[in-house]
């Protein structure tokens, strides 16, 4: 049988490092045996599903590289793929569980008022007694009320429109398993389970048991990976296939991914929105590789792959029991790795929209602008740890610092007229050779720094701090060649200028 795996998102939230790190997962796993990727929307919280996470959820997947064979905005023969527009097939299910008797109608009010009913009517005994049970069925839960109604007076009931919802009946006995391919057998006690849970409620809409259940099976879902937070879920689910006589699923269910200080990630560990990895300058590339990485080992001695090599050599046998700690420093390296693997051509392409969104360059760069910041993408391409880095580290080349304060074009242990004497000499020396020749300019200006007496480093730092703005700077001839020797000297002169009027 062909394998078939789902992402089946909620779309109430941005996506986030731990539901992609699923998506990946269950992608690479189909991948690697053949498979089909398939996403499913479960919108059925219609009170917090909104368009802006669906377009979200297409946007970062897109940006990441990664996409399903089967889904509501690419079709594929089990659909739809909205489980909002599947209602009817909920319905039909439910009530063929009750025709079945493995399901009831229910016209309680709610399940605390059911729960109030049955304590005065002396049938609290139903509930479990143990207080692990109790926090396993959720507080008691609900007492079971309707479920030894006539099932012909309940359908009378049902039928004449009264209010209702349809329950599952969950055994009042006995061992509910599955066997979990990461973490073995797994198994409860059935009078553990939450007792009876709605499977559809009064207003028609399906609960998220009810609709994953069915549409796993309609779909001929064969293998279910998901975050370890969802096994509580599993025996109701396996109890339900059971029920409709279906063959469910194997289960993987993947380890947690924590932060750093052994919590569950989240917002307080920093960007764990997809959007916000995207905004900071990191590429799809190194977030991808890195996320595949997060419980999961590959091949010895190797930290890059490409996504057709993670595809290639997955295997659920190397998925790690233990939680994966999300290293934001290992995810930087990851990023200045990848950055140092683009071409030039490629980075200017990657950091020109952060260079535009800090005013240094038009949204549209003409032929000028884009010339330009492909001859300086090389001076920046082995310091950048992101590529939001890039405004920062090249905003000389396209917008002219202030003149710098006298005191930060002072080498050490030198004054202003000691600086004014350096600064002029390198003035000299920058307007009689070609930066462009960046070997031969430097060693024009470390021949005149030995004949002056001065120390290279003395002799650079002022015109670096001049041309540049900054003591931290790209290489300096590289960095003139691109900005322009008149440039420079211009930048250089003022500098000298000020220096001249501080002795």
């Amino acid at each position: 049988m062909k394998a078939r795996v789902r992402y089946a998102p909620s779309p109430t939230g941005l996506q986030h490092i731990g539901s992609v790190r699923t998506a990946l997962f269950n992608y690479l796993f189909a991948r690697s045996v053949g498979g089909d990727f398939i996403l499913r929307l479960e919108d059925t919280d219609r009170t917090r599903s909104q368009d802006v996470y669906v377009k979200n959820l297409y946007d970062t997947f897109r940006w990441l590289g990664f996409y399903w064979d089967e889904g509501p905005d690419v079709g594929g023969p089990v659909g739809p793929y909205t489980q909002s527009e599947r209602f009817a097939l909920y319905r039909e299910h439910a009530e063929r569980l009750v025709d079945m008797g493995k399901a009831y109608y229910c016209f309680c009010s709610d399940d605390k008022s059911a729960a109030k009913d049955a304590e005065k009517a002396g049938l609290a005994q139903e509930q479990p007694e143990q207080e692990g049970d109790a926090q396993a069925s959720g507080g008691f839960g609900y007492p079971r009320t309707c479920r030894g109604l006539d099932p012909a007076e309940a359908k009378r009931r049902a039928a004449a429109g009264e209010p209702h919802v349809i329950r599952l009946k969950i055994p009042l006995d006995g061992v509910t398993g599955f066997d979990d391919i990461l973490l073995g057998r797994i198994e409860w006690k059935n009078a553990d389970v939450n007792p009876d849970p709605v499977l559809l409620k009064s207003d028609g809409f399906p609960t998220y048991h009810l609709a994953n259940v069915v549409d796993d099976h309609l779909m001929g879902i064969t293998h279910v990976m998901r975050a370890q937070e969802w096994i509580p879920s599993a025996p109701l689910h396996m109890i339900m296939y059971e029920a409709f006589g279906w063959e469910p699923p194997k289960l993987c269910h993947l380890p947690m991914v924590l932060g750093d200080d052994g919590h569950k990630l989240s917002k307080r560990h920093g960007a764990t929105a997809v959007d916000e990895f995207r905004k900071r300058g990191y590429l799809e590339a190194a977030l991808i590789n890195y996320v595949a990485m997060l419980g999961c080992s590959y091949e010895d001695g190797r930290d890059l792959y490409s996504l057709e090599d993670l595809a290639r050599l997955f295997s659920m046998d190397h998925i790690n029991k233990a939680p994966a700690v999300f290293d934001y420093v290992k995810l930087e390296w990851f990023n200045g790795q990848y950055i140092r693997m683009l071409s030039d051509e490629e980075l200017a392409a990657r950091i020109a929209p952060f260079m535009a969104e800090a005013g240094l360059i038009a949204a549209e760069p003409g032929a000028a602008e884009a010339a330009k910041l492909l001859a300086a993408a090389p001076l920046v391409k082995e310091r950048l740890k992101y590529l939001s880095d890039a405004p920062e580290a090249l905003r000389f080349l396209f917008a002219e610092p202030a003149v710098p304060p006298v005191e930060e074009l002072l080498p050490k242990k030198m004054d202003a007229a000691g600086a004014a004497r350096a600064l002029g000499l390198a003035v000299e020396l920058l307007g009689a050779n070609d930066p462009a020749d960046h070997d031969g300019c430097e060693a024009a200006f470390r021949a005149g720094a030995a004949e002056a007496g001065l120390k290279l480093g003395d002799l650079l730092m002022p015109l670096r701090v001049a041309v540049t703005g900054t003591k931290v700077s790209p290489p300096l001839f590289q960095s003139i060649a691109v900005l322009g020797k008149e440039a420079a000297i211009a930048r250089a002169e003022k500098a000298l200028a000020a220096l001249k009027a501080a002795i």
